[in-house]
């Protein structure tokens, strides 16, 4: 960990990013899931109203390590943080990259002055849910997570 260093995201790391979310996805079972593109990334996060920031993890690797994250609005709490994710590559796992990159999203958190950060994280994913309870973390039982896809919109509102 001694020599991994935190920065800013930047259009170039797109690529390398996608790759790490593509890791992800393979890691939580979900592999095919991954729609996203370095384009739509590239308009996303770098045009005029950029809707996500990130922080990579750097050492002798290359980008070993993201965090990226975005804004929502609470009607109880107001601005809130949202951490979409923690990556840190599978060989670089257990090195505290990921407790750098957690860190510096609570520092994001309260320069942006937020209320608060909240994120999720899968039920069985074991290390994650001990990782974050060591923060004092609020583990939720009550919501339950609802989405409907792009196609599915474009089918219900064509009645």
């Amino acid at each position: 960990m001694n020599n991994t260093t935190l920065r800013k995201g930047i259009k170039s790391d797109l690529p390398r990013v996608l790759e790490l979310i593509k890791e992800l996805a393979t890691f939580e079972r979900a592999p095919d899931e991954v729609i996203n593109t370095v384009e739509m990334m590239e308009k996303d996060g770098f045009g005029p109203n950029p809707i996500y920031g990130f922080y990579v993890a750097e050492n002798e690797n290359g980008i070993v390590g993201l965090a990226l994250y975005y804004y929502r609005y609470s009607t109880w709490k107001g601005r809130r943080l949202y951490l979409e994710d923690i990556i840190v590559t599978e060989s670089e796992r257990g090195k505290g990259i990921g407790k750098l990159l957690f860190d510096k999203t609570l520092e994001v958190t309260l320069q942006e002055n937020c209320s608060g950060m909240v994120w999720q994280v899968l039920d069985w994913n074991e290390p994650a849910i001990v990782f974050y309870k060591k923060y004092g973390s609020t583990l939720g039982q009550e919501w339950i997570n609802c989405a409907l896809e792009k196609e599915q919109i474009e089918k219900l509102l064509k009645g």
